[in-house]
């Protein structure tokens, strides 16, 4: 009954001069999230979380589409120059979407201006991690090793935040760890477990699965408080490294000039996801934590965080063209 009503509806709406808004219709297609980094990491787990729930919830599939390259700016660009609709999110984070602006010389696009945020989805601690046998177990004998002698650190590349989250430490702990940039976190942590390296400051979800089976040994947290789902891992700050806190957020956002109501369509329908137990707990066993805004205070956040990193990068001495 309802099927043959609706349409109706629609009809008497158009004679009598109504139009539904593009928030009304939304979405009455299938929606991207492109994901500008390779399937497997934290960007991309949170992504299909995400999907799955969005596409029950709207009755219309949500297909994750990775398109990894150029430290997430192939991705970013594919997103930045797609129709304002909403129907193509990028799925980003401050590694992405606060650096690359600092990071890179000839962005064919402004990693602010032309983006839209939606929602951010959550916060997702970085933590430091060294091999089953190495010769410390806390920050005090990270730095102590340090300052003894030589310790590397692998990095998803030069600018990365594992790189700068490194610089970040070293500064902090007034120690020198020697930077050893790769083609993406996947390969440090492969010459982390073949003993080349001596420490990579990575994602939560990256190792998760290193953690639990004991191949991999965790120093510490860099965010201000211990990760629900890792609790017995302590924070860079407890150490010692006071006001130490990193906690990067990851979020959706839209290309520049999508209509403010489908924006806010978006941002509910994810707050409202967000709020549910099934995806804090899905949240959470990735070691990330929901965190739900307006797409003002994602705004707001993500200029504070340009700034904020834009100052890593040039103290880092980090360009790339």
């Amino acid at each position: 009954m309802l099927k043959r009503i609706l349409p109706l509806l629609a009809v008497a709406c158009s004679v009598l001069g109504f139009s539904a808004t593009p928030a009304q219709a939304f979405p009455d297609k299938p929606v991207r999230i492109i994901v500008p980094q390779t399937p497997g990491g934290a960007s991309d787990a949170l992504a299909r979380i995400m999907a799955q729930k969005l596409s029950e919830k709207w009755g219309q599939p949500v297909v994750v589409e990775n398109r990894p390259g150029a430290g997430g700016n192939i991705g970013m660009g594919a997103v930045a120059t797609s129709a304002p609709d909403g129907y193509v999110l990028l799925m980003t984070y401050v590694g992405t979407q606060a650096i690359n602006g600092a990071l890179y010389r000839n962005l064919p696009f402004d990693p602010v201006a032309d983006f839209a945020p939606v929602a951010t989805l959550a916060t997702l601690p970085f933590v430091i991690v060294a091999r089953s046998n190495a010769p410390f177990h806390t920050v005090a004998e990270l730095v102590g090793a340090a300052k003894n002698g030589r310790v590397t650190y692998g990095s998803a590349g030069n600018g990365s935040v594992n790189h700068l989250l490194g610089e970040m430490f070293s500064t902090g702990a007034k120690v020198k760890l020697e930077h050893v940039p790769y083609r993406g976190a996947a390969q440090a942590l492969q010459d982390l477990l073949a003993g080349q390296i001596d420490v990579v400051f990575t994602s939560l979800p990256s190792v998760a699965g290193q953690l639990k089976n004991g191949n991999l040994r965790p120093i510490a947290v860099t965010s201000a408080r211990r990760a629900k789902a890792f609790a017995q891992i302590p924070t860079v700050a407890e150490a010692g490294l006071q006001d130490f806190d990193v906690n990067p957020w990851f979020g959706l956002m839209a290309p520049s000039h999508v209509p403010r109501d489908v924006v806010q369509k978006i941002n509910t329908d994810v707050n409202d996801l967000l709020r549910t137990a099934e995806v804090t707990r899905s949240f959470e066993m990735q070691g990330a934590e929901p965190y739900p805004s307006s797409p003002d205070e994602f705004q707001k956040q993500l200029r504070a965080d340009t700034v904020r990193w834009g100052k890593v990068v040039r103290t880092s001495g980090a360009r790339l063209d």
